[in-house]
Order: structure tokens, then sequence, then C-alpha cells
């Protein structure tokens, strides 16, 4: 059953279920908005909504919500007032908001290079880890963190993978190994002019000793070889340590991700 309702100018809109997490709203016979749902690594599930209209927005929003068990999630610009107010009159509250950072990489303006690596510490480059033990530190740390601060400190857009399946692409992460462990990762997303640093992980008995920045140097360093200026990260405002780390190396925010959501 596909229930009609109008839009802001008064045109029957009928809402369709065109698979398991996608819904089309439907006004003389085009699409006129789309709902979207999807699950991240933690369990939580994410909603999005993509339409102009009001009203259109409304049914979309009201379909996820009646059609999803709670809790929902989703996320807005935090400059977007006028999406969040779309989200608020449905019931969905302020739950966190995630800084994004442009980082330089020119070795001079982050100071990372100055400083010397970890005893024994080496980073492979993208693509040269062993895909089985990097599988493996991966596991381990998102036990640790699903353990300890819980997936939702991690960036909302962390990539959903299917069951049993890890690292989504090997060849996007930089590996930190000490005295032949694996004991860190840093996954970079090849944005065209701007990558994004997707994930900055440690395993606990290793954290705060320098591997991250170790990460950071070898990642930042690689892109400014190759002609990038500027990477891209995004952190919780809660991270203190993150936060921390990203603008103690230059990286400046600019703008914030609002996340929602209805209990």
């Amino acid at each position: 059953m596909n229930p009609e309702h109008a839009d802001s100018t008064g045109r029957p809109v009928t809402v369709l279920h065109v698979s398991d997490d996608q819904w089309h709203a439907v006004a003389d016979g085009r699409v006129v908005g789309r709902a979207d749902a999807w699950r991240r690594p933690d369990g939580r599930t994410f909603v999005s909504v993509d339409a102009w209209d009001g009203p259109v927005f409304d049914r979309l929003a009201d379909t996820l919500s009646a059609r999803l068990p709670t809790p929902l999630y989703t996320l807005v610009d935090d400059n977007d007032q006028q999406s969040q107010e779309s989200w608020r009159r449905l019931g969905f509250t302020a739950y966190r908001r995630e800084w994004q950072y442009a980082v330089p990489t020119e070795p001079g303006t982050t100071g990372l290079n100055a400083l010397p690596p970890p005893s024994g510490l080496t980073v492979l480059p993208a693509g040269q880890a062993a895909a089985d033990p990097l599988r493996a530190l991966d596991r381990v740390i998102r036990a640790e963190v699903g353990a300890t601060v819980g997936w939702q400190s991690m960036p909302a857009e962390v990539i959903p993978l299917p069951d049993g399946v890890t690292v989504p692409d090997p060849s996007k992460c930089a590996v930190a190994v000490q005295e032949g462990r694996y004991v860190g990762l840093l996954r970079l997303a090849p944005v065209p002019r701007q990558p994004r640093i997707g994930l900055i992980a440690v395993l606990a008995d290793r954290q705060r000793q320098g591997v991250a920045r170790a990460l950071l140097a070898h990642t930042l360093s690689a892109l400014h070889r190759s002609g990038v200026a500027r990477a891209t990260a995004e952190v919780s405002e809660s991270n203190h340590a993150a936060r921390e780390l990203f603008e103690s190396i230059g990286a400046r925010r600019v703008g914030a991700n609002l996340e929602l959501v209805r209990s």
C-alpha cells in the first residue's frame, strides 16, 4: 500500500518502497524525493532524505520512522538550520558534533618530520601490507573500540561492511609495524584534489607513543610529494586526543556535521 499525500503545490505524492533500504516519493510520474537507510559497523541505523519540497521531506522522513526500528540517526551540516529544523520537527534531537578539518601536507607546516618515530617502528605504504595480518589488526582495533569509547565516537561515514569483511580495501591503508607486529593503520580515501583521512587507529597498548603521528607523517609527506597541498579529516567533538593531534600539526576547522537521533 502506498499512501498518497500532497506536496506544497497540491500535487498528489506517492511513497514507493523501491528496495530494502530505499524509498522514492513520486508525483506526476516523476521522482521528487528519495530516502535511504544504512547500518554502520556498530549496528546503528542512519537515514537520509533528499527532497527540496517540505511536505515531501516530511512524508519521506515519516515513512522512515514508521518502517524502521528506533533509534534512528541522521547527519546534517552544522550550519544548515533549515535541515536541522526539518528533522527536529520529526522528533530528532542533537546527539554529537563532528568537526571537519583541512590538514596541510607540507612537512615544514606540520612539523611531523622533526620528531623521530617510535623506536623500531616503520610504516608500510598503502598497498604494501600483507592482507591477513592487516585484517587481523582491523578486527582487534574494532573490538577495542567497541569495548571502550564505542563506534559512535568514530567518523559517521565509516563504511558499513558485509558480515565477515573487515578492511574494505587494503590498498588504501598505510600500516605501522613495530617489532614485527602490525600496531596501527591509516586509511586514506583518494578523493580528487583533497584526499580524506578516513580512519587512524592504533592498538590500545601502543597508543600515546607516537604511532599515529608516524602514520600521519608518512601519509602527509607522500601526499605533499605528489603535489597535494591539503587533505581532509573528520573528528568527533568529544575525541579530544584526535582533535589535539590534528590541531598540533596545523589542521584548521572548516566545518562541522551534526548527528541527530530519534529514540
